[in-house]
């Protein structure tokens, strides 16, 4: 029996390196407006190297990045970047195709659902709010909940700690194979790997060492409903 399904946030119920991507290239369009002299292309890059090299939810990323080019800070420049950053990123913070039926479909079926990201607390909370999904869940664990990263088991032993569910009676459905599905498998839960929102270069290929694959989140539901109907999450 199924009685809980855990979700990644970032690139499995929403698109994450998109809206980072429309943000970040409006952000340096405002700080070249602002009086920035360097080429679009060039401050995009210097950006995500800077992301690269401090991670990707990295706060202070325009503040370094300014450091690094003017040797100090240039408010004007800085602030314009932050506030065309926000209001990009909230007309790109939007969900994958089929997330609310999804997950209304699975509540009406009595199905516990949690998020477990590495993101900070903050971001993570922030990103639901933004997306209307800040009731839906059971559970929201993070980064700063358990103070390690998938995938440590640290972080999925507290997710079924909270939600009070055996694993061999949860899914975990994730985009980051080396982290969301192999922290879960090693958890004993069933794995569902987000095909769709795989973010990286290099094509994934197979299960990419999960259980299922899915390049649909309501996909899902027919995996579901067919381990209930075989006994196949009984433990």
């Amino acid at each position: 029996m199924v009685e809980a399904v855990i979700f990644d946030l970032d690139n499995t119920l929403m698109d994450f390196m998109r809206m980072k991507e429309n943000a970040i290239d409006a952000a340096v369009t405002a700080m070249i407006d602002a009086g920035l002299t360097m080429e679009k292309d060039r401050a995009r890059a210097e950006v995500f190297a800077i992301y690269d090299k401090e991670g990707i939810e990295f706060q202070k990323v325009f503040d370094n990045f300014l450091e690094d080019h003017l040797g100090a800070v240039d408010w004007k420049i800085l602030s314009s970047g932050i506030v065309a950053y926000r209001r990009a990123r909230e007309a790109s913070l939007v969900l994958y195709p089929h997330v609310n039926m999804t997950l209304t479909e699975l509540l009406k079926r009595g199905i516990k659902l949690a998020v477990l990201s590495d993101a900070p607390r903050r971001e993570a909370w922030l990103r639901l709010c933004y997306l209307q999904l800040q009731h839906v869940f059971d559970s929201v664990v993070t980064f700063e909940d358990t103070g390690f990263r998938k995938p440590h088991q640290t972080p999925f032993r507290k997710v079924l700690e909270v939600i009070g569910v055996k694993p061999e009676h949860t899914l975990m459905l994730g985009d980051w194979p080396e982290r969301d599905l192999v922290g879960a498998r090693e958890a004993g839960m069933i794995t569902v790997f987000a095909r769709y929102g795989f973010a990286f270069e290099r094509k994934p290929e197979g299960l990419e060492g999960a259980d299922y694959v899915i390049d649909d989140i309501r996909e899902l539901l027919d995996i579901i409903t067919n381990l209930q109907k075989n006994g196949s999450a009984d433990g």
